[in-house]
């Protein structure tokens, strides 16, 4: 049993004193939160069994013995074990909404969510995408959150891990979208061969060697195979580019997040034109390409990929 500090009373009271700790342990962040208070907050208010938007007021309400016995019990588990706070309540947010989560899945950080909330607007007219496909989805986040946010569209979610798909398949059926998403198991498109889809985004394993080897701990306790891409890190992302084409439709586009790897990615294909998108909330490395444009792209894409 983690040992109790004196003097801590209420929720505010130990959001304060996780913060502390956490930064006297030198963590890192980066997995829903980027400071020590927001890190603490979820993982006290998750420990009470209450959402993210408590009340002002609410925060100066008093703990029972055993709910102080079960802050301090994560407090610990996230300074002794690096594991980030996501893994510890099992729950992440991803454009406004709540994901399950564990081990087998990266934790939901991506950019695209604002994509995902303005329905990829203005870069596909929002009325005509009829068929989404989430490739590489991991917990389902992106893709899910795209049938909620474009309530008469289709949704694959793809994955080549079983694991991941039970993760997504759970939070299908925690959104109550059975009907609209559909969970494919794919090593990327092999699996599709009849499908064609208007907006295909993917979030795949983009981290090169030496970035994964440079990752503080926190990094290493998600699932390599969400996160290495290869020597450089591109490895699925070529593989995506070269074949993407033929599963989207006409006036169809295709976005990637390939956050560090973006140089890499540009100097080894230097005549595609890219599209990289800016985020209001901050985040980079994440491109567009029209269907157009990746036909137009085909050979130099083919001739890297044989480099």
């Amino acid at each position: 049993m983690a040992e109790q500090p004196d003097g801590l009373i209420t929720i505010q009271d130990f959001v304060r004193w996780g913060a502390s700790r956490f930064n006297a342990a030198k963590l890192s962040f980066g997995h829903g939160t980027d400071n020590a208070i927001d890190e603490a907050t979820h993982l006290v208010l998750s420990a009470l069994h209450l959402a993210p938007a408590l009340p002002p007021g609410l925060r100066e309400c008093r703990l029972t013995p055993a709910e102080r016995v079960a802050v301090c019990e994560l407090i610990e588990r996230r300074i002794a074990e690096r594991l980030p706070a996501s893994y510890l309540s099992g729950r992440a947010w991803f454009a406004g909404l709540e994901f399950t989560v564990n081990q087998q899945v990266l934790i939901p950080r991506s950019p695209i969510a604002e994509l995902v909330e303005a329905g990829f607007d203005p870069w596909i007219d929002s009325e005509r995408i009829t068929r989404v496909l989430d490739l590489c989805t991991g917990s389902g986040c992106i893709g899910i959150a795209a049938a909620i946010y474009l309530p008469d569209v289709d949704v694959d979610l793809v994955d080549i891990s079983p694991a991941a798909l039970e993760i997504a398949q759970h939070n299908v059926a925690q959104h109550h979208l059975t009907d609209r998403v559909q969970v494919l198991e794919s090593d990327l498109f092999t699996a599709l061969s009849e499908h064609h889809y208007d907006v295909i985004v993917s979030n795949p394993p983009y981290v090169s060697r030496a970035e994964l080897d440079s990752l503080p701990a926190e990094y290493h306790n998600e699932p390599a195979l969400g996160l290495f891409g290869g020597e450089d890190g591109l490895d699925l992302v070529m593989n995506i580019l070269s074949v993407a084409a033929d599963y989207l439709n006409d006036g169809g586009i295709l976005i990637v997040e390939v956050g560090n790897s973006a140089p890499t990615l540009e100097s080894r294909l230097p005549k595609v034109p890219f599209t990289w998108l800016e985020f209001e909330r901050g985040g980079e490395g994440v491109f567009l390409l029209t269907r157009a444009q990746l036909l137009e792209s085909q050979a130099q894409i083919d001739e890297a990929l044989r480099a």
